[in-house]
């Protein structure tokens, strides 16, 4: 195997470990598991291409589920590959440069259109009990991200690290 192709692998490996520490840090809700569980999903987009991203926030959302019991069931499907999406395209916009509009895309996407299904596979009121705990969790994992990012973006630079990747 080629020496970036390992990288990436290892890399991802190592952010979906942090997204599955970070699923310990529950932000209370009614009915949602959140968690800062994406975090570290976001901070991936620093160096991890989009499919890669996408991953990371797909395992760590599983792992938030099997912490909390998976009260939702196989549903947790749904909300990982939904994840994988949002990861995938904040990805895309962070490498595009759309600095505000991609911390926006995840928090609309994330908060209130993510749980979108469930108002028809549930209930609309699991809908409306949820979308509140989902954005602010949204919202703290973004704000450190947006804490973070800058400073991990200028530590990769000024050591030269990944620059297999």
């Amino acid at each position: 195997m080629e020496k970036k192709k390992l990288t990436i692998y290892v890399l991802t490996g190592l952010i979906a470990a942090l997204c599955a520490i970070g699923n310990f840090i529950k932000i209370p809700g009614p009915i949602t598991t959140a968690a800062l569980d994406s975090a570290p999903a976001l901070l991936s987009v620093a160096f991890l291409p989009p499919l890669f991203s996408g991953l990371t926030a797909a395992i760590g959302h599983i792992a938030t589920g099997l912490t909390a019991g998976m009260p939702l069931g196989p549903f947790h499907a749904v909300i990982a590959l939904e994840m994988f999406f949002i990861l995938y395209i904040f990805n895309i916009l962070h490498r595009k440069g759309f600095s505000v509009l991609k911390w926006t895309f995840v928090i609309v996407a994330n908060g209130i259109i993510a749980p979108m299904p469930f108002y028809f596979l549930v209930s609309p009121a699991f809908y409306f009990a949820s979308v509140p705990s989902l954005t602010v969790a949204t919202i703290i994992n973004v704000i450190v991200a947006i804490i973070v990012l800058p400073v991990l973006q200028k530590v990769i630079a000024r050591k030269g690290a990944l620059k297999s990747i």
